[in-house]
């Protein structure tokens, strides 16, 4: 069989669309979310014959490094127009087979959402696809709102193919806009094309080096560790029927896994998977798991966090809690270590909407059966993972790390 021998970065095979290729180069963007950074981590722990270049980008340079010679930092804004990106990567990226988009914006308006993130992806596909001759797959990474779940109670399992959401609210959902974009640029392309793919996570729960908006497990960590310290039960801040509310969650390492997976799969070129780690959380259950997390000598009684059957709405307002708690954060940072700068308020306020619902035993879950079915076999225990993220976060120094 013979080869096509691109350069010293890139080789790939010449037998045949199911050929496997040996050496790939990649474009991640978003090193600093959750996902980006846990998609690098997992690049560096393949060998060099898979993959020869990881090309890693955000608008700010990362807070830590990776000492992996195959990783190069390229600092890029995506809000900027593509004929301005395109002379920054064209060298760099010259070699890249695979593009894999984790960028987001945060805004807590969610009609603002789409204002920036619909362009920020839309001039990295027109950037990556002027300036990157080798590409061979994009993959995208949205999200469960896919499926409107922030707006209607869900009756089953959302499927890859469930039809788009229609209702109030959907003009928010800036996915859809984002995969309209990637489908009409592959189509558009007159010379060889190159294939997709879209994964969508559900909570996702990882570390990342930067203290983003977007990020359930540092500010639940600094809840307990500040009632901890005021010698406070650390109430769950939320109503009963988000106590009792089901769903599934993301750990990044997995999404990491899956999308790695699918971009190097010739059967799931062109395909969207929903991501899940294998199995439900319910939060009465997350709760006691950081109940014996945080106080390891059993000095709380759950029932005591624990909202009534009569409780509708939250028992805590985070946004408002947090408003006098940076004093107390500071204190336990000067005693005990971590990092001030990780405590941010905003990160609070998202965490009010997550614990209340509306209805009691909602639930929102996804199937992952299609890339089960394609061959993607990695499980992860979703609360094991909530406590491998915190002993990441304590490693790191941004947690203290607790005497048990």
């Amino acid at each position: 069989m013979a080869f096509d021998v691109i350069d010293m970065c890139t080789c790939r095979w010449n037998g045949g669309s199911e050929g496997r290729r040996l050496r790939s180069s990649s474009l991640v963007t978003g090193a600093n979310g959750i996902s980006g950074h846990a998609i690098v981590e997992h690049l560096i722990r393949t060998p060099k014959d898979e993959w020869a270049e990881i090309i890693v980008t955000s608008r700010k340079p990362p807070r830590n490094f990776w000492v992996d010679p195959r990783v190069r930092f390229i600092s890029l804004d995506f809000l900027e127009d593509p004929a301005t990106l395109v002379p920054q990567i064209k060298d760099i990226c010259k070699n890249v087979t695979h593009a894999i988009f984790t960028s987001y914006i945060h805004d807590s308006d969610l009609s603002k959402l789409g204002e920036k993130n619909c362009p920020l992806f839309r001039h990295f596909l027109e950037a990556v696809d002027s300036a990157c001759p080798l590409l061979e797959r994009v993959c995208l990474q949205t999200g469960g709102k896919h499926y409107g779940i922030q707006f209607q109670p869900i009756t089953t399992p959302c499927y890859e193919d469930s039809p788009r959401y229609t209702g109030p609210g959907s003009e928010t959902i800036f996915y859809y806009k984002q995969e309209d974009d990637l489908f009409e640029l592959q189509k558009r392309r007159n010379r060889n094309t190159w294939d997709y793919n879209i994964i969508r996570p559900f909570g996702i729960i990882g570390y990342t080096p930067q203290f983003s908006g977007m990020n359930e497990a540092l500010p639940l960590a600094q809840y307990f560790l500040i009632c901890r310290e005021r010698n406070e039960p650390p109430v769950f801040p939320g109503n009963y029927a988000g106590w009792h509310q089901v769903e599934m969650q993301s750990y990044a390492p997995s999404i990491a896994d899956m999308s790695i997976w699918a971009s190097a799969t010739p059967a799931a070129r062109n395909q969207a998977f929903n991501h899940g780690n294998g199995d439900p959380v319910i939060w009465r259950f997350l709760w006691e798991y950081l109940v014996q997390y945080f106080y390891p000598l059993g000095v709380v009684n759950i029932e005591d966090c624990a909202p009534g059957a009569a409780q509708t709405e939250k028992q805590v307002d985070l946004a408002t809690w947090v408003k006098d708690k940076k004093s107390v954060w500071e204190k336990i940072v000067a005693r005990d270590g971590g990092m001030i700068e990780s405590f941010q308020e905003h990160s609070f306020a998202l965490m009010d909407g997550l614990l209340s619902r509306k209805t009691p035993g909602c639930e929102f879950m996804a199937s992952v059966r299609k890339a089960r079915g394609l061959g993607w076999a990695r499980w992860d225990d979703s609360y094991e993972g909530w406590g491998e993220v915190l002993r990441g976060y304590e490693n790191a120094g941004v947690l203290p790390r607790l005497q048990r």
